[in-house]
């Protein structure tokens, strides 16, 4: 199919398969949230008994600690007054649910009272949200630390960085005098462009960490001249091909804890729209030829749609894949898809699957869907 062979021709690992691999230059007493799933009671305890130590540290030296926390854990400083007339708007707009393996929070908020004593060892998180007025001692704090010294005119939304913690950012919602007792109607004011600022600046932090190791653009730039197609893949992915089957894997740092893994193929285009059986057929004969391991499908949790990226038309699938029966328990999900390139008369299959047992698994589909997403064909 290929004029040339693609650079760097290395056996795989296991050495059961004769093909081509390329390996690259670098190889969170705060109050539960009131929910039908609500936090595991000792969450808190946990929290302030990792921050303690780092709070006591910061109170005795003249520089602040270093902000701790994961970058999709946001601690809360509101009143539980205001939090019981309107945390519920603020955990649909913040904690919006995608489905992986399980229904899992995007963003996981913890609320706290800024007036009881757990405020000062909860707010040296890497990421805090303030909600109040600016006569809210902690909102006036961080208000203190936004650049520009913009003109307040709330509701509304701000940021500002290190307030309590170097390498933090704190997020505000300002809301006006006297709304501390009918909370509601502000906080629907910005609560979507709230959301929406929350969660881009998260999809920017999952993106820079993904390709912390460099984009592979000689790889993209050899993969469109002989395979004609493309993807932007991080430097930490290898790649190997195996009759005209392209996969691409990142195991770092060890296949027993994490793997995402992304294979390429084409066909002829065939006439006519395809369903959701046609694609599941196309992906088994892809994973009984060519994945290490066999993987059943779940469909329990499954969404099917036809999409469109560029000028090119097709369908995905997101799904669970795990293993069938007899083997090692494992499973994860995958996403399909089906893009039709008629420039070059074909057909791409597409799938993308991801293995990482205990964790959360939504940055690593941002991820996977970033790199589909920069699928080009032609």
């Amino acid at each position: 199919m290929m004029e040339r062979p693609l650079r760097h021709r290395d056996p795989e690992r296991d050495g059961s398969v004769h093909h081509r691999t390329h390996r690259p230059r670098a190889a969170r007493a705060a109050r539960a949230v009131p929910r039908d799933d609500a936090r595991p009671r000792f969450m808190v305890r946990v929290l302030l008994w990792f921050v303690l130590p780092l709070a006591l540290l910061a109170a005795l030296g003249c520089e602040k600690t270093q902000a701790y926390g994961e970058a999709n854990s946001i601690i809360v400083g509101a009143t539980n007054e205001l939090w019981d007339a309107a945390g519920e708007q603020i955990l649909e707009t913040l904690e919006p649910r995608i489905v992986t393996v399980r229904d899992e929070r995007t963003l996981k908020l913890t609320q706290q009272d800024p007036r009881e004593a757990n405020w000062s060892r909860l707010n040296i998180f890497r990421q805090v949200l303030v909600i109040g007025t600016a006569n809210d001692p902690w909102v006036a704090e961080a208000l203190d630390e936004v650049r520009g010294r913009p003109e307040l005119s709330p509701p509304q939304v701000l940021q500002a960085n290190n307030v309590w913690a170097r390498g933090q950012l704190v997020t505000i919602v300002l809301l006006p005098d006297g709304a501390g007792d009918a909370p509601q109607a502000p906080v629907a004011q910005v609560a979507d462009s709230l959301g929406t600022l929350l969660n881009s600046q998260y999809r920017e932090f999952v993106l820079s960490r993904m390709y912390v190791s460099g984009r592979d653009t000689t790889l993209a730039r050899e993969l469109r001249d002989n395979a004609g197609f493309s993807l932007m893949l991080p430097e930490v992915y290898r790649w190997d091909v195996q009759d005209s089957v392209y996969k691409f894997r990142n195991d770092n740092p060890d296949p027993s804890e994490l793997i995402r893994e992304i294979a390429v193929r084409w066909r002829e285009i065939t006439p006519g729209e395809l369903d959701q059986e046609e694609v599941l057929e196309r992906r088994a004969e892809l994973v009984e030829n060519y994945y290490r391991d066999p993987q059943a499908v779940d469909l329990s949790m499954s969404d099917f749609r036809q999409i469109r990226l560029g000028d090119n038309e097709g369908y995905q699938l997101q799904a669970i894949w795990q293993s069938p029966p007899g083997a090692w328990p494992a499973a994860g999900p995958f996403i399909t898809r089906v893009l039709r390139c008629p420039a070059q008369n074909r057909e791409y299959l597409l799938d993308a699957w991801l293995f990482a047992p205990g964790k959360d698994k939504y940055e690593y589909m941002i991820q996977l869907q970033t790199i589909l997403d920069s699928f080009r064909c032609g």
